[in-house]
Protein backbone atom coordinates (compact mmCIF):
# COMPACT_ATOMS: atom_id res chain seq x y z
CA UNK A 1 0.00 0.00 0.00
CA UNK A 2 1.07 3.56 -0.65
CA UNK A 3 1.88 5.77 2.33
CA UNK A 4 -0.78 8.38 2.98
CA UNK A 5 -0.08 11.74 4.65
CA UNK A 6 -3.05 13.48 6.24
CA UNK A 7 -2.41 17.01 7.49
CA UNK A 8 -4.00 17.76 10.86
CA UNK A 9 -5.59 20.94 12.08
CA UNK A 10 -3.31 23.05 14.24
CA UNK A 11 -0.06 21.12 13.99
CA UNK A 12 1.42 18.02 12.46
CA UNK A 13 0.38 15.27 10.07
CA UNK A 14 -0.58 11.61 10.39
CA UNK A 15 1.11 9.05 8.14
CA UNK A 16 -0.69 5.79 7.39
CA UNK A 17 0.26 2.60 5.53
CA UNK A 18 3.88 2.57 6.71
CA UNK A 19 5.47 -0.26 8.73
CA UNK A 20 8.71 1.11 10.12
CA UNK A 21 10.66 -2.15 10.39
CA UNK A 22 10.34 -2.58 6.63
CA UNK A 23 10.07 1.06 5.55
CA UNK A 24 11.66 1.89 2.22
CA UNK A 25 14.14 4.70 1.67
CA UNK A 26 11.38 6.67 -0.04
CA UNK A 27 9.09 6.23 2.98
CA UNK A 28 11.85 7.38 5.35
CA UNK A 29 12.36 10.45 3.17
CA UNK A 30 8.60 11.10 3.26
CA UNK A 31 8.58 10.91 7.08
CA UNK A 32 11.54 13.28 7.36
CA UNK A 33 10.02 15.74 4.88
CA UNK A 34 6.70 15.64 6.75
CA UNK A 35 8.44 16.36 10.06
CA UNK A 36 10.34 19.30 8.55
CA UNK A 37 7.22 20.68 6.86
CA UNK A 38 4.56 20.05 9.52
CA UNK A 39 6.68 19.95 12.69
CA UNK A 40 5.56 16.50 13.81
CA UNK A 41 4.56 13.22 12.15
CA UNK A 42 2.28 10.72 13.90
CA UNK A 43 2.07 6.99 13.19
CA UNK A 44 0.06 4.21 14.82
CA UNK A 45 0.56 0.47 15.04
CA UNK A 46 4.36 0.57 15.31
CA UNK A 47 5.06 -2.23 17.83
CA UNK A 48 8.84 -2.08 17.57
CA UNK A 49 11.56 -3.91 19.42
CA UNK A 50 14.22 -1.65 20.92
CA UNK A 51 16.56 -2.65 18.10
CA UNK A 52 13.95 -1.67 15.50
CA UNK A 53 13.24 1.62 17.28
CA UNK A 54 16.96 2.47 17.26
CA UNK A 55 17.41 1.39 13.64
CA UNK A 56 14.53 3.61 12.51
CA UNK A 57 15.76 6.64 14.49
CA UNK A 58 19.23 6.28 12.98
CA UNK A 59 17.68 6.70 9.55
CA UNK A 60 16.25 10.06 10.62
CA UNK A 61 19.57 11.30 12.05
CA UNK A 62 22.42 10.62 14.51
CA UNK A 63 21.26 9.61 18.00
CA UNK A 64 22.14 11.60 21.13
CA UNK A 65 22.08 9.82 24.50
CA UNK A 66 19.89 11.86 26.85
CA UNK A 67 21.82 13.30 29.80
CA UNK A 68 18.88 13.49 32.23
CA UNK A 69 16.35 10.69 31.65
CA UNK A 70 17.05 7.13 32.83
CA UNK A 71 17.91 4.77 29.97
CA UNK A 72 15.89 1.73 28.99
CA UNK A 73 17.45 -1.52 30.17
CA UNK A 74 20.35 -2.55 27.89
CA UNK A 75 19.71 0.33 25.47
CA UNK A 76 21.34 3.66 26.46
CA UNK A 77 20.06 5.26 23.22
CA UNK A 78 16.47 4.89 24.52
CA UNK A 79 15.37 7.13 27.39
CA UNK A 80 12.43 6.13 29.56
CA UNK A 81 9.74 8.77 30.00
CA UNK A 82 7.69 7.21 32.75
CA UNK A 83 5.09 7.97 35.38
CA UNK A 84 4.12 5.15 37.73
CA UNK A 85 0.76 4.46 39.35
CA UNK A 86 1.94 6.10 42.59
CA UNK A 87 3.59 9.21 41.15
CA UNK A 88 1.64 12.45 40.80
CA UNK A 89 4.13 14.48 38.72
CA UNK A 90 4.58 13.70 35.06
CA UNK A 91 7.55 14.51 32.83
CA UNK A 92 7.25 17.38 30.38
CA UNK A 93 4.06 18.72 31.92
CA UNK A 94 4.53 22.29 30.71
CA UNK A 95 4.96 23.78 27.26
CA UNK A 96 8.57 23.43 26.12
CA UNK A 97 11.06 22.72 23.35
CA UNK A 98 13.59 20.01 24.19
CA UNK A 99 17.28 20.91 24.45
CA UNK A 100 16.97 24.62 23.62
CA UNK A 101 19.58 25.12 26.37
CA UNK A 102 22.22 23.35 24.26
CA UNK A 103 24.56 25.28 21.96
CA UNK A 104 23.54 22.84 19.23
CA UNK A 105 19.97 21.87 20.18
CA UNK A 106 18.64 18.43 19.34
CA UNK A 107 16.81 18.28 16.03
CA UNK A 108 13.95 16.30 17.55
CA UNK A 109 12.74 13.07 19.10
CA UNK A 110 11.25 9.73 18.14
CA UNK A 111 8.77 8.87 20.91
CA UNK A 112 7.13 5.43 21.04
CA UNK A 113 4.24 4.57 23.37
CA UNK A 114 4.85 1.34 25.34
CA UNK A 115 2.21 1.46 28.10
CA UNK A 116 -0.61 4.00 28.14
CA UNK A 117 -3.40 4.74 30.64
CA UNK A 118 -6.98 3.78 29.77
CA UNK A 119 -7.68 7.47 29.16
CA UNK A 120 -5.70 10.70 29.35
CA UNK A 121 -1.97 11.19 28.91
CA UNK A 122 -2.34 12.99 25.58
CA UNK A 123 0.41 15.26 24.26
CA UNK A 124 -0.24 18.75 22.92
CA UNK A 125 1.88 20.04 20.02
CA UNK A 126 2.05 23.68 18.90
CA UNK A 127 3.23 24.90 15.48
CA UNK A 128 5.95 27.57 15.78
CA UNK A 129 5.91 28.20 12.02
CA UNK A 130 2.27 29.23 12.20
CA UNK A 131 2.77 31.16 15.44
CA UNK A 132 5.51 33.26 13.84
CA UNK A 133 3.67 33.78 10.58
CA UNK A 134 0.60 35.11 12.41
CA UNK A 135 2.54 37.91 14.11
CA UNK A 136 2.31 41.47 12.81
CA UNK A 137 5.00 42.77 10.51
CA UNK A 138 6.02 45.26 13.19
CA UNK A 139 6.57 42.59 15.84
CA UNK A 140 8.40 40.39 13.33
CA UNK A 141 10.78 43.30 12.71
CA UNK A 142 11.38 43.69 16.46
CA UNK A 143 11.99 39.99 17.01
CA UNK A 144 14.34 39.70 14.03
CA UNK A 145 17.10 41.50 15.90
CA UNK A 146 16.72 39.65 19.19
CA UNK A 147 18.55 36.74 20.77
CA UNK A 148 17.32 34.83 23.82
CA UNK A 149 19.08 33.10 26.69
CA UNK A 150 18.06 29.48 27.32
CA UNK A 151 19.10 27.49 30.42
CA UNK A 152 18.59 24.12 32.11
CA UNK A 153 19.85 24.57 35.68
CA UNK A 154 16.50 25.78 37.07
CA UNK A 155 14.86 22.58 35.80
CA UNK A 156 17.52 19.86 36.15
CA UNK A 157 20.14 21.42 38.47
CA UNK A 158 20.85 20.95 42.15
CA UNK A 159 17.85 23.12 43.07
CA UNK A 160 15.88 22.29 39.93
CA UNK A 161 12.10 22.19 39.98
CA UNK A 162 11.96 18.41 39.50
CA UNK A 163 13.82 18.03 42.81
CA UNK A 164 10.71 19.19 44.65
CA UNK A 165 8.55 16.46 43.09
CA UNK A 166 8.30 12.68 42.98
CA UNK A 167 10.37 12.80 39.78
CA UNK A 168 13.38 14.00 41.80
CA UNK A 169 15.75 11.66 39.95
CA UNK A 170 15.64 14.15 37.07
CA UNK A 171 17.11 16.97 39.19
CA UNK A 172 20.34 17.37 41.10
CA UNK A 173 22.47 17.37 37.94
CA UNK A 174 25.73 19.27 37.56
CA UNK A 175 25.75 19.18 33.74
CA UNK A 176 23.34 22.06 33.16
CA UNK A 177 24.23 23.94 29.97
CA UNK A 178 22.92 27.28 28.76
CA UNK A 179 22.96 28.87 25.33
CA UNK A 180 21.93 31.94 23.36
CA UNK A 181 19.87 31.55 20.15
CA UNK A 182 18.04 33.84 17.72
CA UNK A 183 14.43 34.45 18.74
CA UNK A 184 13.38 33.76 15.14
CA UNK A 185 15.26 30.99 13.37
CA UNK A 186 15.31 29.75 9.79
CA UNK A 187 14.60 26.03 9.76
CA UNK A 188 17.49 24.30 7.94
CA UNK A 189 15.23 21.65 6.42
CA UNK A 190 12.25 23.72 5.28
CA UNK A 191 13.72 27.20 4.90
CA UNK A 192 10.77 28.65 6.85
CA UNK A 193 10.96 31.07 9.77
CA UNK A 194 9.91 29.80 13.20
CA UNK A 195 9.55 31.33 16.66
CA UNK A 196 12.26 29.92 18.94
CA UNK A 197 11.55 30.72 22.58
CA UNK A 198 9.70 28.50 25.06
CA UNK A 199 8.24 28.81 28.57
CA UNK A 200 10.36 26.10 30.22
CA UNK A 201 13.90 27.02 29.23
CA UNK A 202 13.97 30.62 27.92
CA UNK A 203 15.11 33.07 30.63
CA UNK A 204 14.99 36.34 28.71
CA UNK A 205 16.30 38.40 25.84
CA UNK A 206 19.98 39.16 25.57
CA UNK A 207 20.57 42.77 26.65
CA UNK A 208 17.09 43.17 28.18
CA UNK A 209 16.27 43.22 31.90
CA UNK A 210 14.02 40.62 33.50
CA UNK A 211 10.86 42.76 33.58
CA UNK A 212 11.23 43.81 29.94
CA UNK A 213 11.80 40.24 28.85
CA UNK A 214 8.95 38.87 30.94
CA UNK A 215 6.38 41.18 29.36
CA UNK A 216 7.19 40.34 25.74
CA UNK A 217 7.74 36.64 26.42
CA UNK A 218 4.36 36.43 28.17
CA UNK A 219 2.69 37.79 25.05
CA UNK A 220 4.54 35.40 22.75
CA UNK A 221 3.73 32.43 24.99
CA UNK A 222 -0.01 33.06 25.06
CA UNK A 223 0.00 33.77 21.32
CA UNK A 224 1.89 30.57 20.44
CA UNK A 225 -0.68 28.24 22.00
CA UNK A 226 -3.80 29.67 20.42
CA UNK A 227 -6.14 26.82 19.45
CA UNK A 228 -5.51 27.30 15.74
CA UNK A 229 -1.81 26.40 16.24
CA UNK A 230 -2.31 23.33 18.48
CA UNK A 231 -3.03 19.64 17.96
CA UNK A 232 -3.81 17.21 20.80
CA UNK A 233 -2.49 13.70 20.12
CA UNK A 234 -3.96 10.63 21.85
CA UNK A 235 -1.65 7.69 22.42
CA UNK A 236 -2.09 3.95 22.50
CA UNK A 237 0.61 1.27 22.63
CA UNK A 238 2.46 1.35 19.31
CA UNK A 239 1.73 5.03 18.62
CA UNK A 240 4.72 7.10 17.60
CA UNK A 241 5.47 10.80 17.23
CA UNK A 242 8.52 12.13 15.43
CA UNK A 243 8.79 15.84 16.11
CA UNK A 244 11.10 18.70 15.24
CA UNK A 245 12.14 20.83 18.21
CA UNK A 246 12.97 23.71 15.86
CA UNK A 247 9.39 24.05 14.65
CA UNK A 248 7.19 22.93 17.57
CA UNK A 249 6.48 23.07 21.27
CA UNK A 250 4.95 20.15 23.15
CA UNK A 251 3.32 19.47 26.51
CA UNK A 252 2.36 16.14 28.12
CA UNK A 253 -1.01 16.16 29.88
CA UNK A 254 -1.07 14.93 33.49
CA UNK A 255 -4.66 13.69 33.74
CA UNK A 256 -4.30 9.98 34.49
CA UNK A 257 -3.51 9.74 38.20
CA UNK A 258 -3.25 6.18 39.49
CA UNK A 259 -2.26 4.73 36.11
CA UNK A 260 1.06 3.82 34.50
CA UNK A 261 2.43 5.55 31.40
CA UNK A 262 5.72 4.51 29.78
CA UNK A 263 7.19 6.01 26.63
CA UNK A 264 10.52 5.23 24.95
CA UNK A 265 12.24 8.31 23.56
CA UNK A 266 15.22 8.58 21.23
CA UNK A 267 16.78 12.01 20.70
CA UNK A 268 18.09 13.01 17.28
CA UNK A 269 21.12 15.31 17.05
CA UNK A 270 20.78 18.77 15.58
CA UNK A 271 23.14 21.64 14.93
CA UNK A 272 23.62 25.39 15.34
CA UNK A 273 20.59 27.61 14.79
CA UNK A 274 20.62 30.61 12.49
CA UNK A 275 18.25 33.53 12.02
Amino acid sequence: MTAIVRELEGCGAEIANVSLPTASAAEIDLIRETVFRRGVAFLHGQHLTPEQHIAFAEQIGPIVVNRYFPPSEKYPQIAKVEKTETQTTNIGGGWHTDHSYDVEPAMGSVLLAIDTPPSGGDTMFADMYAAYEALSDGLKTTLAGLRAVHASEHIYGMDGVYGKTDQAHLAGKTDTPSAVHPVVITHPGSGRKALYVNPAFTLGFEGWNRDESRALLAYLYQHAVKPEFVHRFSWKPGSMAIWDNRATWHQAMNDYQGHHRLMHRITIAGGPLAA
